[in-house]
């Protein structure tokens, strides 16, 4: 993976249309400007109950959105990353619907996880308890089979979402087919989506279990045989996430935006930096996903202190409903059909109020971070929270998931903002210090963050109380300095 400034997007709700006029985008209007694109599900179908996390076959591509030549084609300009959605499948899937039919009979019932797969003895109330789910409810859908019988098919997230036995040979079988098919259409890495789900055993939490690391190292070995790199996506504790680290390819820094947002709140850089202090340097960095804010990152767990106490949480949550004029309140928690109870459903644009300059200096922190930065469609072009698409479909994050066109798309790279973060994502492209050591300070109100290569090095320095951020660039014995503050402005 190139240290460079990804994309993450869809690719029906960015162009508007298919695969091709995403091409058309990053070489035109985007040319140079991201090194990867992480494409958001474009299997079959994308409009299903969890906008393409639920497919019904993972190895098509949505005719709506082109073929297999066409990602290929994207593949040959830009590093490829797509998600491989371990956990589960569609209850509409030809597989699933076949189980539904012949019951045990089905050549495809190991395929599938049931509740007494797991306790073949009954669950108890104590074993019950242990088990982690993000989402409210049971985790398990009875469905009818043949001849009266039923089965309780574990179902982590939805009831149109079956989870998968990933133990079994069928279901090895399954994801290694989705791996070839990947590696035949310049598929370079994988988002490993859920994959702290995947494996379930008695008695524990049947989240992150050790047998966990071993399933992930096992399908990071079939994976990286096809010339495919692995990134794990996993919510947790902040030292967990530490730990995972160590064991894996790549991790998400999923600390990094609710500290930002913290710290911008507080005018305290404390907690951040104690952060990046000990994050892990092997990870991509986000502000804004296809999901929500995330809080169980930054927060305590279990009586152990995290990076944010709970009421630094509770204040930073209803920071982001004031700053959003309670827009995110409709679309979290109970809210909006939300089923994700540990993240905040707002653009990180709107949880700042639509400041330019504390969003600027969010993405020039983000930038700055270890690992390699990911920016969002709509954080890129500084899109508004949609509440036209959240009254429409009522599902919670769609608040962040807006269907652009290319008219909306030129009008919005003519944003001051606009302008100022295509600046400073060429700037982190083309700075050689980002390939060296990275060193940080702080000071409440005031933070560096510095990179250095030999004699080439970069400075993001940003006084919250003078509400003034700049960037020192040293390179080939000369120096350039880059005010944020002037950036926007110019633009």
């Amino acid at each position: 993976m190139k240290n460079n400034v990804q994309l993450i997007t869809y690719i029906d709700r960015l162009t508007g249309e298919g695969t091709q006029s995403l091409t058309n985008l990053l070489n035109e209007q985007l040319t140079g400007l991201f090194s990867g694109v992480h494409l958001l599900p474009f299997y079959y179908p994308i409009d299903g109950s969890d906008a393409g996390f639920d497919p019904i076959d993972h190895t098509q591509v949505d005719s709506r959105l082109g073929d297999w030549n066409d990602i290929k084609e994207l593949g040959e300009e830009h590093e490829l990353m797509a998600d491989l959605i371990v956990n589960h499948m569609s209850a509409q899937s030809k597989e699933f619907k076949d189980v539904l039919k012949k019951g045990s009979k089905s050549v495809y019932w190991d395929l599938f996880l049931t509740k007494e797969k797991v306790f073949p003895n009954g669950l108890s109330d104590a074993e019950q308890a242990k088990i982690y789910r993000p989402r409210p409810g049971s985790c398990f859908t009875k469905s009818s089979l043949p001849n009266n019988e039923s089965a309780n098919f574990w179902t982590t997230f939805t009831d149109n979402q079956i989870d998968i036995d990933v133990t079994s040979a069928i279901g090895k079988e399954y994801l290694a087919r989705i791996l070839k098919t990947f590696s035949e259409n310049n598929i370079k890495i994988i988002r490993l989506d859920a994959a702290g789900y995947a494996l379930k055993k008695a008695g524990t939490s049947c989240f992150m279990l050790d047998e966990t690391f071993d399933f992930i190292d096992q399908l990071t070995d079939v994976a990286n045989k096809l010339g495919i790199e692995t990134l794990v996506e996993i919510h947790s504790y902040y030292q967990t996430q530490i730990e995972i680290a160590k064991r894996v390819d790549r991790v998400y820094d999923f600390a990094l935006p609710p500290l930002i947002l913290h710290s911008i709140f507080t005018q305290n850089f404390t907690a951040l930096a104690k952060w990046l202090h000990i994050s892990p340097r092997n990870c991509i960095t986000v502000l804004d996903t296809h999901d929500g804010i995330g809080i169980i990152d930054v927060g305590p767990m279990n009586g152990k202190a995290g990076l944010l106490d709970n009421i630094e949480i509770d204040n930073l949550v209803e920071k982001i409903h004031l700053n959003s004029t309670n827009e995110s309140k409709q679309a979290t928690g109970a809210a909006a059909s939300n089923v994700d109870l540990y993240q905040v459903n707002c653009t990180y644009y709107d949880a700042l109020g639509q400041s330019d300059f504390d969003y600027l200096i969010a993405r020039a922190i983000q930038f700055f971070s270890p690992g390699v930065p990911q920016v969002y469609y709509a954080g890129l072009l500084a899109e508004p929270n949609d509440m036209a698409l959240l009254s429409k479909t009522n599902v919670g994050r769609d608040i962040n998931r807006p269907y652009l066109d290319i008219d909306r798309i030129e009008k919005a790279l003519n944003k001051p903002f606009t302008k100022a973060i295509i600046i400073l994502i060429k700037l982190r492209n083309e700075t050689e210090a980002f390939n060296g050591e990275f060193t940080v300070n702080s000071n409440n109100s005031l933070l560096e963050m510095k990179w250095q290569k030999n004699e080439n090095n970069a400075t993001l320095i940003v006084d919250l109380a003078d509400r003034q951020a700049q960037i020192e660039i040293t390179e080939n014995n000369s120096t350039r300095i880059i005010s944020l503050n002037m950036l926007l402005n110019m633009s």
